[in-house]
């Protein structure tokens, strides 16, 4: 293979890769001896921590999908109590990219040259998480979890889109069915 040819294949598996370590990531549990179909009502109880704007984006974003499946948010008492948990934790990432010019180990390995170089760089950024449980409000047991993780932009517009998107994949398959007795 041709140096051009291994720089153009590894910059496709770099650039592939890179995709999916930046991409949104969600995960749903649930109490599978709970009857959902017994729940109708929600009500809010909190979002940790609280900040206004996405608080509301938050709620928003939730109640839109929990509406879309026929349920309904009541002020207070309802069938569920819901609760968002917000994290970001900023993470480091080493990208190396390599001139093309000796390759890695396998090129020399095949009798390539041996006069490329590597530039490795470190880049931060946010990982923002935002997790919705939802607990039976009569017996206060939890009976359902989504997760929601992604990186997060400097651009509020892409931080909202991303968090409609999250939270509609969280919600997909929800309400989940329950075991059979």
């Amino acid at each position: 293979m041709k140096p051009v040819d291994r720089v153009a294949v590894c910059t496709v598996l770099f650039l592939f890769s890179l995709g999916n370590a930046f991409a949104q990531q969600v995960k749903t549990d649930f109490d599978h001896h709970a009857t959902f179909s017994q729940y109708k009502t929600y009500s809010w109880q909190e979002i940790k921590p609280a900040n206004s704007l996405w608080d509301a984006r938050i709620k928003n974003a939730v109640d839109a999908q929990l509406a879309a499946k026929g349920w309904t948010q009541v002020s207070s008492g309802g069938d569920v109590a819901i609760v968002a948990i917000k994290t970001t934790q900023t993470q480091r990432s080493l990208q190396t990219f390599y001139d093309g010019f000796g390759g890695g180990w396998g090129w020399r390995r095949f009798g390539g040259g041996g006069f490329g170089e590597s530039t490795t760089t470190e880049q931060d950024y946010k990982e923002g998480t935002l997790i919705v449980d939802m607990y039976d409000a009569k017996t206060k047991q939890l009976i359902w979890r989504g997760s929601a993780e992604d990186t997060l932009s400097s651009k509020a517009e892409k931080n909202e889109k991303n968090l409609d998107k999250g939270v509609a994949k969280m919600f997909k398959k929800f309400p989940p069915e329950s075991a059979k007795s």
